[in-house]
């Protein structure tokens, strides 16, 4: 089942980082930031974690968690997160459980070939477990400022 802007989410579960299981009931009464990226180790993906990092401690006082979703395996995601120092964690969809679900699985042309690959793409969870928003085949640069204020925003209304 796909998720619906304004919708519960789907029940689901999934591993990341430090043993974390993530399932939408674990995380009621948090905002949730879900940011799905291509492939740890590289550039533009690293940007994106790097900028997620220095402005984590704004998403925790704005009462979010930030998850970052990829299709590499656990032990990709330690050494990433290791090398990045990064303060969130990591969710491992190795079988693109999720990367399906929220529908950023798309075709690429990467050299001239046709290949799956996946489509730079943020969701935002409210504390009751609501999907309040989307962005999809994002650009890097700004695109962690604008989470941050809708996360804020999300308050705001709250």
């Amino acid at each position: 089942m796909t998720p619906v802007l304004n919708k519960p989410l789907p029940e689901f579960e999934a591993v990341a980082t430090n043993g974390v299981k993530f399932t939408p009931q674990a995380f009621l009464g948090k905002v949730v930031v879900l940011y799905f990226y291509p492939k740890d180790h590289t550039p533009g993906c690293t940007t994106e974690a790097i900028q997620f990092r220095d402005r984590h401690k704004d998403f925790v006082k704005a009462g979010a968690v930030v998850f970052g979703v990829s299709r590499d395996n656990m032990a990709s995601h330690d050494k990433f997160r290791h090398n990045l120092e990064l303060p969130f964690n990591l969710i491992a969809d190795t079988e693109e459980k999720l990367c399906h679900m929220f529908g950023v699985v798309k075709n690429k042309i990467m050299y001239g070939k046709k290949v799956k690959g996946i489509e730079r793409s943020t969701f935002l969870i409210d504390s009751a477990g609501v999907l309040r928003a989307e962005w999809r085949g994002i650009k890097v640069a700004g695109h962690v400022d604008e989470v941050l204020k809708a996360v804020k925003d999300l308050k705001k209304a709250a």
